[in-house]
């Protein structure tokens, strides 16, 4: 079985991205969040299948870029145990640093814009687009930003 690895930071983007849920018995698969109040029951589910990088939000100017060079490395780690051939990822912060280092190894890498944008680029979705081999937008309007991507649909 292909190994996929999903990631995204918590909330609406982890929202978006356990829809896909049903794809996980075709894969090998593996997911990558955010720990928190709302994630941190998910262990009981997912058990050695699911990790944790550190929540940080870029409102908090200080604490950022200590929790983002921590998660950086931390997905380095994770990258070098999961070794995925797939990411699969609704973004955001959380997501880029691994689509990177997938990229740089030869990984192919699968970004779904978040439906809660409609007419504007997200930062991730504008930094992972270069690189993506798939980028999937939910709004067909979205295609007028990102021409190389392809329109999917919701995935709600």
């Amino acid at each position: 079985m292909k190994k996929v690895l999903f990631i995204s930071s918590t909330g609406g983007h982890f929202n978006e991205l356990i829809q896909l849920k049903p794809l996980f018995k075709e894969y090998d698969y593996h997911l990558i969040t955010e720990k928190d109040k709302t994630t941190i029951g998910l262990k009981k589910e997912y058990g050695k299948r699911i990790n944790f990088l550190v929540y940080g939000t870029r409102k908090r100017v200080f604490e950022y870029p200590f929790k983002f060079a921590y998660n950086c490395l931390k997905s380095l780690i994770l990258y070098i145990k999961i070794r995925p051939r797939y990411i699969v990822t609704t973004g955001t912060h959380t997501a880029v640093p691994i689509c990177y280092l997938g990229k740089l190894f030869g990984t192919k890498i699968i970004y779904i814009e978040t439906f809660a944008n409609r007419t504007a680029k997200t930062l991730a979705g504008r930094m992972v687009y270069p690189i993506a081999d798939l980028f999937i937008v939910q709004w067909e309007e979205m295609l007028k930003l990102y021409p190389k991507a392809v329109y999917g649909g919701a995935i709600y």
